[in-house]
């Protein structure tokens, strides 16, 4: 069974969506089950000011991420990269176990859109923008 928290994040999804001029976007999925998520962050002064998800996966996957998002939003890229498994799957008072993954993907694709952020801003700096 799923929580009642589980549930509303499935139900009323929070943060779906694209950013179209993202500074990160992370894309993780599982090959066994099929979920796929993607993460878009926006940040501003090292904050992520706007974040948004789209994912293909089961109720448990967009739960996740629209936790995840939640989150996220308005924390420094240090205090969201603290953002773990566990405590996306604390926050929607706990999965089923065989769901468990699902919390891994919802903070693995935060983790992954902080990385891009961070090597777009270290690589390039902001130079990329122009060129993009």
């Amino acid at each position: 069974m799923y929580s009642e928290k589980v549930m509303e994040h499935f139900s009323n999804p929070r943060n779906v969506g694209e950013i179209e001029d993202a500074d990160g976007v992370g894309t993780v999925g599982n090959p066994v089950c099929g979920d796929l998520m993607t993460i878009y962050i926006k940040v501003k002064d090292n904050i992520i000011e706007d974040i948004k998800f789209k994912t293909f996966g089961c109720g448990a996957a967009i739960a996740t991420s629209s936790m995840v998002t939640e989150m996220a939003m308005g924390k420094t890229i240090e205090e969201a990269l603290k953002i773990t498994r566990t405590n996306v799957a604390d926050e929607l008072e706990g999965l089923p176990p065989v769901k468990m993954h699902c919390s891994n993907l919802a903070a693995d694709a935060l983790h992954a859109a902080i990385d891009d952020y961070k090597k777009r801003k270290g690589g390039e700096g902001e130079e990329k923008k122009a060129e993009d």
